[in-house]
């Protein structure tokens, strides 16, 4: 019987939790799973999961449960490795520790697939600087799943994910492909997924941009799900809250894409974003939960690179500016609420810097 593969996941959400459980069942891995705020309840009395695609599990465990990264920096012993680290944490790049320093102990240079199912773009590029050996892949997921209390988890919109290598000049490009047709191979071992092979990276991270870096923002700056935000615009209304921002953001999006890395996503897609909700699930995307729960937003990967990326192309984007500019500002209220920035502090420092 073949071995099984070694599987560390960074992160055990709504997401990452269905994709250790996808993991397990399909029989080709085993998961070390790391957990943060849920890890205790977890440990005593496992996941309670609520799944459209595998059905129903009380108690339910990976293979094995941490509540840190394990060091692997000092073993010798290719049995400790890890054939994938697959990171399902937010990306919040402006807040410490960056995904870099949070994996370092775990990866194993040179053997260690870096599997990011992740959101925005540019994401790879911190680690492809910092484990120039290791092969990194970007994973897509279109699933909808939420941890709606610590370790109960809901999945109530079917398990999409598409795979692509982040190309690195610094390997082979039939090695870093075959990665991900492999990952994909195990992956689909369940039976219960939608799991596909992608090479054109930047396409798929595009489109799904068309959704992140206008619905997410948008909803949580409003406090509006998008089912409400629907419904408070007028289809005839050309002052109506989608004509206003909605559309604009998705076009702005969209011609970025072309501009900056010659993707073409048709304009026939912003109508499929504004409606691919189904309207009666009245749909919180995970920034306005963030927001509503006082977290940090994951907003620089979605919506700064993506701004970066356009104007630096010669795109203008007022829409996605302002977007940016406000998650921007909430950001930094919600790292003064966790003491991370000091305003009586700055405030002294910068008189002291003008002298008034």
């Amino acid at each position: 019987m073949a071995q099984k593969a070694r599987v560390l996941l960074v992160g055990a959400g709504g997401i990452g939790t269905m994709t250790a459980l996808n993991l397990e069942r399909g029989g080709l891995a085993e998961v070390t799973a790391v957990l943060r705020s849920n890890y205790a309840v977890v440990r005593d009395k496992g996941f309670t999961i609520d799944s459209c695609d595998h059905g129903k599990f009380e108690g339910w465990r990976p293979t094995k449960v941490l509540n840190s990264i394990p060091d692997l920096s000092g073993s010798t012993s290719p049995e400790d490795s890890f054939d994938y680290i697959i990171c399902t944490t937010k990306n919040i790049p402006d807040v410490p520790p960056t995904l870099v320093d949070l994996i370092k102990p775990a990866v194993t240079p040179g053997h260690s697939v870096i599997v990011l199912i992740q959101n925005g773009l540019n994401i790879e590029k911190p680690l492809l600087t910092a484990f120039p050996g290791n092969i990194c892949l970007s994973g897509v997921s279109l699933m909808g799943a939420d941890e709606l209390s610590p370790g109960h988890i809901l999945e109530n919109d079917v398990d999409r994910l598409y795979i692509g290598p982040f190309l690195s000049e610094t390997m082979d490009k039939q090695r870093q492909i075959d990665a991900a047709e492999e990952f994909v191979r195990i992956y689909s071992a369940s039976g219960k997924v939608q799991c596909s092979y992608q090479p054109d990276v930047l396409f798929v991270r595009w489109r799904k941009l068309m959704y992140n870096a206008v619905w997410n923002p948008i909803c949580a700056l409003t406090d509006l799900d998008t089912t409400r935000f629907r419904l408070a615009s007028e289809d005839q209304d050309p002052a109506s809250p989608l004509n206003l921002l909605v559309r604009p953001a998705m076009n702005e999006i969209r011609a970025a894409a072309k501009a900056a890395a010659n993707v073409e996503l048709p304009e026939s897609l912003v109508e499929d974003m504004v409606e691919c909700d189904p309207i009666e699930i009245f749909c919180a995307p995970s920034m306005q939960q963030d927001r509503r729960k006082k977290r940090y937003m994951e907003f620089e990967n979605i919506l700064g690179e993506a701004l970066g990326e356009g104007e630096k192309a010669g795109v203008a984007m007022p829409t996605v500016k302002c977007l940016y500019g406000l998650c921007k500002a909430i950001q930094w209220r919600t790292k003064e609420q966790n003491g991370l920035v000091d305003a009586r502090k700055l405030m002294e420092e910068r008189k002291a810097r003008t002298g008034s």
